[in-house]
């Protein structure tokens, strides 16, 4: 007599359950992609309860998960006023949304550790090499704590600087708020404030605000390794008496790159906003030329990728928007607070383009070569993050009637973590903002990590094939 067997229903649910329960080693990679998964999770259910809002009603959790995601991805993008909406609950969770974003899932989680005194193991020491793209093990915890002090430090006097105007113009306790949550938005180059609907348009010509937002967008956009060389440095050359020349030698390949690419890029941006913006009543046009200049300047800090604005975008000129576009997918510096594919990636794509074109071998900057592994992952962070922006792109035209450049400017900010809309994303409907969020997240935690994460298979073919002529371009 046969055995009745078990029904199929029971089988998936042991298979299931063995699934769920199964140990895992997760990569570093596969870490950063479910961690701020599950923060974005777990923030739009604490932004949907009737607490976090200002009125006592629930917020549709559509827009509680695009603000949770908009935070976590520090990209600044809003589909309700983050000052109006929002409880004084509701904007603390923001805050603490925003802080996650900015320092990340490995600083957050080792931090967390350490806070309750829980060993750091060779795993954990290995995730935050891999994360911050070390090359030794030495002082691993070290360095996790040296960022957060750093970090608080800075927003910290970002945080002064930001009350000297708040207080006296909003009073102590709300002027401190706003301080802090502005201070932790430039630094993280999350882009949200809680000023009002305008973004900083009202301090347009308020050198304070100007200078204090721009210092911490570019202190946060240049990246944590950066800020540990200069220091290095600049401790050496107390020691011994060096020149700003002998310094600039003694620095790190890297480090150079991060400053000559930020400092190019914020002045070319800074240029041609200046020069196309000029005469343009709606922008900058009324405005005297110390004014103009600094506004320009903003505008191409703040695409790099912090979201803040004192320019009105849906007013620039159609090529001014381009040169913006621009700026925001390239973005800020690796290991940093900021988004797009990075300085570094543009870099050494440009320099392998110029070393084709001159017959060299290698691409070469400042006497040293940059090796092909560096320049494939380039390459592959550029042709992955262009075509998700090419999909985001067509799918936000299938589904919303805006003109192509307001369109692909709401998208190229999304995946560059920036912030910055014309006038697109409050009209956003439900099926937009879905896209817009799916954007953002791929735009945070980076399309390359994306395409590790979920690449399970560990074994890698040693094989090598037999090469053959192709004809390119």
């Amino acid at each position: 007599m046969k055995e009745s067997k078990a029904p199929r229903s029971s089988n998936y649910f042991k298979k299931g359950m063995a699934f769920l329960t199964r140990k895992r080693d997760f990569t570093t990679t596969q870490l950063i992609a479910y961690g701020f998964l599950g923060a974005i999770l777990l923030g739009s259910i604490l932004l949907t309860l009737p607490i976090s809002a200002a009125n006592g009603k629930a917020t549709p959790y559509i827009d509680a998960l695009f603000t949770s995601t908009t935070s976590i991805c520090v990209t600044g993008l809003t589909t309700v006023n983050t000052l109006t909406h929002w409880s004084i609950f509701g904007q603390i969770v923001i805050t603490f949304l925003m802080q996650f974003g900015g320092l990340g899932i490995v600083t957050i989680t080792t931090t967390i550790l350490l806070a309750l005194r829980k060993r750091i193991t060779l795993k954990e020491r290995l995730l935050i090499q891999d994360a911050y793209n070390l090359d030794t093990l030495k002082g691993m915890v070290r360095l996790t704590i040296r960022i957060l002090k750093g970090t608080l430090f800075i927003e910290g006097i970002g945080a002064c600087l930001y009350a000297i105007q708040y207080v006296p113009e909003y009073g102590l306790i709300a002027g401190i708020g706003k301080s802090i949550f502005n201070a932790i938005s430039a630094f993280c180059n999350a882009g949200m404030d809680l000023v009002g609907g305008s973004s900083l348009l009202p301090y347009q010509t308020n050198i304070l605000i100007n200078v204090t937002t721009m210092l911490l967008i570019i202190i946060g956009g240049i990246g944590y390794p950066v800020w540990w060389d200069i220091l290095r440095i600049s401790k050496e050359r107390i020691k011994r008496k060096m020149t700003l020349r002998q310094m600039w030698r003694r620095l790190e390949l890297h480090t150079k790159l991060v400053l000559t690419v930020t400092l190019v890029l914020i002045i070319t941006g800074a240029v041609a906003i200046l020069a196309l913006e000029y005469n343009n009543p709606a922008t900058i046009g009324n405005l005297n030329p110390g004014q103009k200049v600094m506004a320009s300047t903003f505008q191409s800090v703040t695409t790099r990728t912090a979201g803040f604005l004192t320019i009105p975008q849906e007013k620039m000129t159609n090529a001014s928007s381009a040169v913006c576009i621009l700026l925001m997918f390239i973005g800020g510096s690796p290991s940093g607070t900021a988004g797009g594919i990075k300085t570094v990636t543009i870099c050494v794509i440009l320099l392998s383009v110029f070393s084709t074109i001159k017959g060299k071998q290698d691409a070469e900057i400042f006497k040293r070569k940059i090796t092909d592994s560096y320049v494939k992952k380039a390459v592959a962070i550029f042709g992955l993050s262009f075509g998700f922006l090419l999909l985001a792109t067509i799918a936000l035209c299938m589904v919303e009637d805006a003109p192509f450049l307001d369109l692909l400017y709401e998208t190229t900010s999304a995946i560059a973590t920036v912030g910055l809309t014309r006038n697109v994303t409050g009209g956003l409907g439900t099926i937009g903002k879905l896209i817009i969020i799916i954007t953002m997240y791929l735009g945070r935690i980076g399309p390359i990590t994306l395409a590790l994460a979920f690449n399970t298979r560990k074994k890698v073919s040693g094989r090598s094939l037999p090469a053959e002529k192709i004809l390119v371009g």
